[in-house]
């Protein structure tokens, strides 16, 4: 498997980066993971949105999938596609709200909004809890703790195991997820602080702390905010997890 980055701010695209977005790849299977703000650029420099399997949106924020709707766009009116969008939709495994949220972007009012959806395009199926076969891929959501209904995801293909925490505070979602996975990308918003908000974010010694206790062989920061301090969450997540820790980056590539 391969995990490219296309962006990894959190909250907001940061000056060197988009909001979260990600795309993995193991063979030709190919799936996106979360669009946030300004992902659709780096997602076109690195693949060609027909070549998509499926779209995974972990919750509904705008920075994880308000590029769904340059998406749309693309695959709606692209001149002379590989093949036609209606009569092979995209898969978006998506909060069952996701249907009508997204559709409201594109609702010339508030009456027509019931009269306004995307089927035409994405095939809207809810979070795998029970674990699906896509491409060479088998993927589980497993609920955490956020601000709105969340899952992260847990991907194996090729003997390898990649999981992604999404959004959370500290959760028992995260132990099961990232269980003996070997590598663990995970949210890491901000620096450790005993008055941080419960049920939100993860610090980076939390991070770190719950990629010790899974038994991940390698932790991936993401979703860390513009204004947070880049060296001191990384030494408190790798001091927190004892292993190899590293913040991604925007536009890199990371073999799993």
């Amino acid at each position: 498997m391969e995990l490219t980055v296309l962006g990894c701010s959190g909250s907001a695209p940061a000056p060197q980066s988009p909001s979260s977005g990600y795309l993995l790849r193991s063979g030709d299977s190919l799936i996106a993971i979360d669009l946030g703000n300004g992902t659709m650029g780096p997602l076109q420099r690195f693949a060609d949105p027909f070549d998509l399997d499926a779209l995974l949106l972990t919750h509904l924020h705008p920075d994880h999938c308000a590029d769904t709707s340059p998406l749309v766009v693309y695959l709606r009116f692209r001149p002379n596609p590989p093949y036609d969008i209606k009569q092979r939709r995209l898969p978006v495994y998506a909060p069952p709200e996701a249907p009508s949220r997204l559709a409201a972007i594109f609702a010339p009012s508030k009456e027509e909004l019931a009269e306004t959806d995307l089927s035409d395009t994405f095939e809207f199926r809810p979070p795998p809890v029970e674990p699906v076969r896509i491409g060479a891929f088998d993927i589980r959501a497993i609920p955490v703790d956020h601000l709105c209904p969340t899952w992260g995801l847990r991907i194996e293909a090729e003997g390898r195991v990649f999981a992604f925490t999404g959004d959370t505070g500290p959760s028992d979602g995260i132990a099961k997820l990232a269980a003996g996975a070997d590598v663990l990308l995970a949210e890491a918003s901000w620096l450790d602080h005993p008055d941080q908000p419960a049920g939100m974010h993860l610090s980076g010694k939390q991070a770190g702390a719950a990629a010790a206790s899974a038994g991940a062989a390698r932790l991936l920061l993401t979703h860390y905010s513009p204004w947070t301090d880049q060296d001191a969450l990384l030494k408190e997540a790798s001091d927190a997890f004892g292993g190899p820790t590293e913040l991604v980056r925007a536009d890199a590539t990371y073999p799993i």
